[in-house]
Formats: C-alpha cells, sequence, structure tokens
C-alpha cells in the first residue's frame, strides 16, 4: 500500500516520481564514470580530478543558487537544472560511445553536471513544503525522498554494471540521461503551492539576508558546524580508506558492496521508520542519529569479520538517515518560506562543498598515521563534534512547527 503522503499529495507525487528515477540513474553514474575515465586511458589521478569537478562548483556557485531560488519560481530552476544535466550526461555519452572521448570532455561536462546541481539542490529544498498540503505529510515526504537515495544506492550500481557490459560507459550515461527527461516531463506537469515573496532586493542584499536567517538561529549554525566535521572528517572513511582497506585486508569491491548493500538496507529501515514515527524533537533525535552515523569509520577499521562489520554498518545507517531526514525537516519547518533555498544553500556548501577537502587530506593522513588509526580518530572526532551538537539546549529543545515556515522563535537563544 502506498504512503499516505503519495496518495493524498499529488504535487509531490509528481516530484517524487521524476526525481526518485533520476537518482537512480546519478547512482549508477558514480560507478560508471570512474570506469568511462579509465577506459579512455586516464589515470587514478584523472579519475580523481574528474570526481572532484562534481563537487567543485558547489564551493563557488551554492549560495548564488540559493539566493536565486528565493527571487524566482523553483519548479522552473528545477527544469532547467535538469535539462542541463540531461545534456551533458548525453553529451558525455555519445563522445564515450563514439571514441572520441578525452579526459577533461569528461571533467569539464561533469563540472557542468554539478555547477547545474547546485542551483537544483537549494531550489529543490525548498520547493518541497510547496507541494505539501497538510503539514504532517512533510517528514514522511523527506523519509521518502531519503529512501529513493538508498534505494538508488543499491539499484544503480547493479543497473551500472550491467548497462556497461551490454552497451558500455557511454551507453550507460545516455541511459541516464534519459531519466533527466523524465524528470522534466514531471516537473512541467507540477502545480506548487505559491510563496509569498516581498519586493525585490539587491543580489548582494538577497545574499546577506541568507547569511542573517542563518546567524540568528543557533540551532541552524551549530547543526552546519557539525555537518561540516561529519562531511570533512568522518565521510573520508567511505570515499576513500573504506575501499582501501577493503583492498588491503578483505576481498576488494566484493567485500565492500556486501558493506554497501548492508548501509543500503539499513537506510531503508530508517526511511521506512520515518514516514511514521514523528520524534517530539525532531533535532535531539537527529543529533543521536549523528553521533550513531559517526561510528562508520571506526567499524570499518575494527578488525572485525565481514558479516560483523556490514551488521553494525547496518545500524550506522539508520543514524545517517535519521540525522539527515530530521534536519531537513527542521529547516522546512522553521525557515520562512521565501528564504528556506537560501538557509539550505549554506547546508549544501557545508556537505557536497567541502567534502573534497576530506577527501584529498584523508589519505596523507593514514600514511602518516595508519589506516586503522586514522579511521578510530575519524570516528571519535565526528561523536564528539555530535555530542557538542547535543549539549547546545536549543538543539535539544526546538519543537516542532505546527504550519511550515510559520514557527515561533526559537525557545533559547544563548
Amino acid at each position: 500500500m502506498l504512503p499516505a503522503v503519495l496518495r493524498e499529495e499529488r504535487q509531490f507525487r509528481l516530484l517524487f516520481l521524476g526525481q526518485a528515477l533520476s537518482v537512480v540513474g546519478d547512482r549508477m553514474t558514480q560507478v560508471v564514470l570512474p570506469f568511462a575515465v579509465l577506459s579512455i586511458g586516464g589515470s587514478v589521478t584523472d579519475v580523481g580530478i574528474v570526481a572532484a569537478a562534481g563537487f567543485l562548483p558547489f564551493i563557488f556557485l551554492g549560495l548564488i543558487g540559493g539566493v536565486v531560488a528565493d527571487r524566482i519560481e523553483r519548479r522552473r530552476i528545477l527544469i532547467a537544472s535538469d535539462v542541463v544535466r540531461l545534456v551533458s550526461q548525453a553529451a558525455a555519452g555519445v563522445l564515450l560511445v563514439t571514441g572520441t572521448a578525452e579526459v577533461w570532455h569528461l571533467a569539464a561536462l561533469t563540472a557542468a553536471f554539478g555547477a547545474a546541481d547546485a542551483f537544483f539542490s537549494p531550489a529543490f529544498t525548498g520547493l518541497l513544503p510547496q507541494t505539501i498540503a497538510e503539514p504532517h505529510h512533510l517528514q514522511p515526504a523527506n523519509a521518502l525522498r531519503g529512501m529513493s537515495y538508498s534505494t538508488g544506492s543499491i539499484v544503480g550500481p547493479v543497473l551500472a554494471g550491467l548497462l556497461v557490459a551490454g552497451v558500455g560507459e557511454g551507453g550507460a550515461l545516455i541511459a541516464d540521461a534519459a531519466t533527466f527527461g523524465v524528470s522534466v516531463l514531471c516537473l512541467l506537469s507540477l502545480r506548487p503551492r505559491l510563496v509569498a515573496r516581498g519586493d525585490p532586493e539587491p543580489f548582494a542584499t538577497d545574499l546577506r539576508g541568507g547569511w542573517r536567517e542563518v546567524r540568528a538561529r543557533t540551532w541552524v549554525w551549530s547543526f552546519l558546524l557539525a555537518t561540516v566535521v561529519y562531511h570533512v572528517v568522518v565521510l573520508p572513511s567511505i570515499w576513500v580508506l573504506g575501499p582501501v582497506l577493503m583492498k588491503d585486508e578483505f576481498d576488494g569491491a566484493t567485500s565492500w558492496a556486501v558493506i554497501t548493500a548492508a548501509f543500503g538496507l539499513g537506510s531503508i529501515v530508517a526511511d521506512l521508520l520515518l514516514l511514521r514515527w514523528r520524534p517530539r524533537f525532531a533535532l535531539r533525535a537527529a543529533g543521536v542519529g549523528l553521533a550513531l552515523a559517526s561510528c562508520q569509520a571506526v567499524i570499518i577499521g575494527s578488525g572485525l569479520p565481514l558479516a560483523a562489520i556490514a551488521a553494525v554498518e547496518f545500524f550506522a545507517a539508520i543514524g545517517v538517515s535519521a540525522f539527515f531526514t530530521l534536519w531537513e525537516t527542521s529547516l522546512q519547518e522553521h525557515i520562512p518560506g521565501d528564504a528556506i533555498s537560501r538557509v539550505s544553500s549554506y547546508d549544501y556548501v557545508a556537505s557536497a562543498g567541502m567534502m573534497p577537502l576530506g577527501v584529498i587530506v584523508a589519505g596523507p593522513v593514514s600514511v602518516a598515521l595508519g589506516i586503522h588509526a586514522t579511521l578510530a580518530w575519524m570516528s571519535a572526532i565526528g561523536i564528539a563534534s555530535a555530542l557538542a551538537l547535543l549539549a547546545v539546549p536549543v538543539v535539544r529543545n526546538l519543537p516542532r512547527a505546527v504550519v511550515p515556515g510559520t514557527a515561533a522563535p526559537d525557545p533559547a537563544v544563548p
């Protein structure tokens, strides 16, 4: 039986269906792209350069994307972003299929994809509440969005393997481009609720206004700091050190696939739980989830048998999903609709924008300290950051909003 939010919220259903398919395509591309680089003679360094090209635009464009999404219709931004990503993926696919692709082509097209994503992400965060008529459906909507990522992380790599074997890397990227076409069709039919906006301000004024919205809420900037720590310190254990450890001490990609699958299943279980469970203090539960999520690194480097690592990662994934879903729901509940994209853009800059720093540093640090010690310190720092976050009174005690974007001021200001 479909969740109530999908049955009763037609506008959200359109938004979700289009995005769920494109998420699968994105997760497929994450597997395909490194092999595409290697297939044209690229080195491991070239793989890193192409991957970084997709993250770097968030550093330069993330905040701008938030301002733009609070100034003009968000649906149009999503459509334009999907069209750019469709064209970039299709172009990369055609270059690979015709045998004319070079590394710089893939890096440039990946950067174009990332630039479109920098505008898409804050606009999507702001648009989602506009597709919800009943406030109690907001958290389930975010949980379903999280589930699409979790499911995509399992289904995408499987489809990637099948497509690469059947039609090659270029054909797989063209298939991803087609998913953006479906998303565009769904968005063209979307009729979201309108958001009241004030008179247009100069761009710089709106940019400063976003920072004022962040600075005025202790719970927002506290969570952003904790998010930076998680993405810079903890997540490189997944992107860099985990695969290296699996290669050196286990069965390489096969072992890593087992752990990744267990993590994906844990995420799905958490998302199903969050469809129904509505904690009274969402940020408190999100902080606990962040502490659990930060255990990922030490679990991977624990020296336990593979089955035990996968089992514990299953529970760590529940923390990850709870953290992201409840944090994003809190933003949408408490931040005014005409400022939500600017505030959420700081979240994306703190996550995707900061991730390259941790990925670059993780390797040299692990060489100096040893991979197991580095993984243990990653979790120790992440857990300490989460506990510091939970020590902030307003984080523990922020109530749920009855109507999104119209909550009372924070109950405590230091």
